[in-house]
């Protein structure tokens, strides 16, 4: 058979070639703009030569601390296909950690959005590596000590439009690098590689998986600066599926307006954001009947929202599983073909869970005695492998914790069924024992949020001299006004679990902490509530 690498240029090369009057609609702070992709090939073209004439090495980095918008995409081209590494970095990170994770990863130049430049301004001076800072905008570049600091648009119009991306690079070389938002500890960094790349995007378009295609219209509202917005563009440009970017500081608003205008059929984010859009289709009117799936990962999904998004607003769910080590497509949730003929409760069981893994993976799930069996009920640590699953951490010894003889031990705790569908039932640092036994903190969640009156909840553990943890749920209302007691939302919980696992108290809350791509903060929550029942004493 012929040798040809498989590099991420092509992808573009092929969009271009096949889909040139297709448009990528992108919302920035100067409002929506609209390329094809005939001439998002030429800007990237631009951008890759201006690169080179710049003096970018391979192999060098480049930073991005940018929304989803055209130029980001075009820097998810440009830089790997001149054979550097694009690097996202997570805008809501601390500065801190934007400062350790940019040293880290050696970054020779920023590009950034102008509504984040001030947090670069900030930290420039403890930037070790940094040679120049490009700023992302319309306007004019704002006033700023920083010497090296240009227009995007003016930095690139000396770039070649025609220039020809590099066919000797390596499928095998790094083409992005993105870290871990850090819970604990400094970021850990993972880089993908070319061929890493398009076997991700390739099993995105999978029919069973997301089947991403060229009649789709595709909002990623996950951002461009977290694993790659999942690898939706990448696929979505190789697909030539029309791509809708929502840009800076969208809101339920923004994002339900763009969906009906731009009669969006695919668009991905964390249960949060649904949970925010669900409101506001409820309080206004929308017209969403050409979206044909929303993805959701993250963390787990509620039953009640999946059952509302399809049954109120006749919406798909399309439930998923991943992690920024697997690049991070694992899992999806879909039915099998004999399972159609189900009650309406026993497909929403199914699909509530993070489903099958996808093509191109191999997987154990391992507890105390070895490989668990399938059985739906006992519970064991998720291990993956395959061509985009990392093996390790860049420059990283906590790499040998994670990466163990060839597998990723995913810190993912999940029970399988005889189906082979995974359900994660908590992060191993997130499982409450109490008694001896396991109580999964994700199921009372999504339980509690079936509740028609609770917007979001949370569950942790605290101490116990008797049972060594109990589990206390902290709750967000819909509509504080509206009476919902605690006994109420125990109640509700009493027919679905054993006594045991029902938590031991219910705390009400304005707010839960989250983390910079919406997961909910478990470290912080948990001294939140411990500083709660000390101030009840």
């Amino acid at each position: 058979m012929m040798k040809g690498d498989l590099l991420i240029s092509s992808m573009l090369e092929r969009a271009e070639r096949f889909f040139p009057k297709k448009e990528v609609v992108s919302r920035t702070s100067s409002g929506t703009q609209r390329f094809t992709y005939k001439e998002v090939g030429k800007r990237t073209r631009q951008l890759a030569s201006r690169l080179e004439q710049y003096g970018l090495q391979r192999g060098a980095k480049v930073g991005t601390l940018a929304w989803n918008h055209h130029r980001h995409l075009e820097l998810y081209f440009a830089v790997p296909g001149i054979g550097s590494v694009v690097h996202t970095i997570n805008i809501r990170l601390s500065p801190e950690h934007v400062i350790y994770i940019i040293n880290h990863a050696e970054d020779e130049l920023l590009f950034v959005d102008e509504d984040v430049f001030p947090l670069v301004e900030a930290v420039y001076d403890q930037l070790k590596t940094v040679k120049a800072v490009i700023v992302m905008t319309d306007n004019e570049l704002p006033d700023t000590k920083i010497e090296s600091v240009f227009s995007y648009e003016e930095w690139i119009k000396s770039g070649d439009e025609k220039f020809e991306f590099p066919k000797d690079i390596d499928e095998t070389e790094p083409a992005g690098m993105c870290f871990t938002s850090a819970t604990t500890g400094n970021p850990k960094g993972v880089v993908y590689t070319h061929r890493s790349t398009v076997l991700h995007s390739m099993s995105l378009s999978l029919a069973d998986s997301a089947a991403l295609s060229e009649s789709d219209s595709i909002m990623p509202v996950v951002p461009m600066f977290h694993v790659n917005a999942w690898g939706i563009p990448y696929a979505s440009t190789w697909m030539g599926s029309t791509q809708v970017l929502p840009g800076p500081r969208f809101t339920p608003e923004v994002l339900a307006g763009m969906i009906e205008k731009e009669k969006v059929t695919v668009t991905a984010g964390v249960p949060t954001i649904w949970l925010a859009l669900l409101k506001e289709l409820e309080e206004n009117s929308y017209q969403t009947d050409s979206l044909r799936a929303v993805i959701c990962g993250g963390s787990a999904a509620p039953a009640g929202m999946i059952k509302t998004f399809e049954e109120k607003y006749n919406v798909p769910f399309l439930h998923a599983y991943g992690m920024t080590e697997t690049s991070p497509l694992a899992t999806v949730s879909r039915l099998k073909s004999y399972q159609e003929n189900l009650s309406k409760e026993e497909k929403l069981d199914i699909r509530s869970k993070q489903g099958l893994l996808i093509p191109g993976l191999e997987m154990k799930v391992v507890g105390g005695d070895g490989e668990i069996a399938w059985d739906g009920e006992e519970m064991g640590e998720l291990l993956l492998r395959g061509p985009w699953i990392a093996d390790d951490y860049y420059k990283d010894e906590r790499s040998e914790d994670a990466f163990i003889d060839g597998w990723l031990h995913t810190g993912d705790v999940c029970t399988v069924d005889e189906e082979g569908v995974i359900k994660i039932v908590d992060r191993t640092k997130d499982l409450i024992k109490s008694g001896g036994e396991w109580i999964s903190s994700v199921d009372l969640e999504n339980a509690l949020m079936a509740h028609e009156n609770v917007f979001e909840s949370s569950v942790v553990s605290i101490p116990d001299p008797e049972w060594q943890e109990r589990p206390v749920a902290v709750v967000v209302l819909k509509d504080p006004a509206v009476s919902t007691s605690k006994q109420e939302l125990i109640d509700f919980l009493r027919p679905s679990f054993a006594k045991w696992w029902l938590p031991d108290d219910i705390i009400f809350m304005e707010e839960i902490p989250k983390t910079s791509v919406g997961k909910f903060l478990k470290r912080a929550l948990r001294d939140q509530v411990k500083e709660h029942y000390e101030q009840a004493k």
